[in-house]
């Protein structure tokens, strides 16, 4: 099972908040509030449709009306993520931060965004800074993001904090349990593993990656017929995966 952060669902809580978070403008005068929010929607629309060039200018044009707009510093640090220009996405996010504390959104794709640095111990601080915000609703998430995170570094023992926190949170998580089944298969523990893959297949359906959990996990076990019955079910079900053209080459 390859750890990888939450990209799709984190893309899919950005862009709301790209839209739904205070803008933070109060202290500029009705026209440049005005003007700012104008460039500010401009810029994150081009966002989302991927003209990152232009998604730039218009947001650095809503920042010098409003230097605070806290969505206007995360969404360009989001464009200059795709831009590839680290510096000044790592500036802009700090600033998105600095003058929204508890936008959890933004201190959540922080966080992936110095995960993917390398910087793990500040990453590890912005996710738990997100979590710790009252009004967080989808705190299990950025905990699982935090796990992977750590897996990434490795800190195994955080990792699995982090994605036990996620599943008290919220049980029937499905991202949690199965980045816990695939974290326990890595470290050896085999029948832990086993039972948190279960507990995903009881909520969530079952994808090329994970039946391939499946198989590795059962094989470590002496269970050749649990094991064969997912290699079924991979090249039935997922016959031009990556993964069962795996299994394909391998027999």
């Amino acid at each position: 099972m390859k750890q990888k952060l939450l990209q799709g669902a984190l893309l899919l809580l950005l862009l709301g908040g790209c839209i739904s978070t205070s803008t933070n403008v109060s202290e500029a005068e009705p026209d440049e509030a005005e003007a700012a929010e104008k460039y500010y929607q401009l810029g994150a629309r081009y966002y989302r449709n991927g003209s990152y060039d232009l998604a730039r200018d218009r947001l650095q044009l809503s920042l010098q009306f409003e230097p605070r707009m806290a969505i206007a510093h995360y969404t360009l640090a989001l464009t200059y993520e795709q831009l590839e220009n680290t510096r000044l996405a790592n500036q802009h996010y700090e600033m998105a931060v600095r003058y929204e504390p508890k936008n959890y959104d933004a201190r959540n794709a922080y966080a992936v965004f110095l995960c993917h640095q390398r910087k793990f111990d500040e990453a590890s601080e912005q996710f738990e800074k997100a979590v710790s915000v009252v009004e967080n609703d989808t705190a299990e998430v950025m905990l699982t993001n935090a796990g992977v995170c750590m897996s990434r570094k490795p800190d195994y023992e955080q990792a699995e904090k982090f994605f036990r926190e996620a599943i008290t949170r919220k049980p029937s998580y499905g991202e949690a349990l199965i980045q816990m089944s695939a974290l326990k298969h890595k470290t050896g523990n085999d029948l832990h593993a086993r039972a948190f893959l279960q507990r995903y297949l009881e909520r969530s359906e079952a994808s090329p990656s994970v039946l391939f959990l499946g198989i590795q996990i059962e094989e470590k076990l002496g269970d050749e017929r649990t094991a064969a019955a997912y290699r079924d079910q991979l090249l039935r079900d997922f016959p031009n995966s990556p993964e069962a053209q795996h299994l394909r080459e391998s027999d």
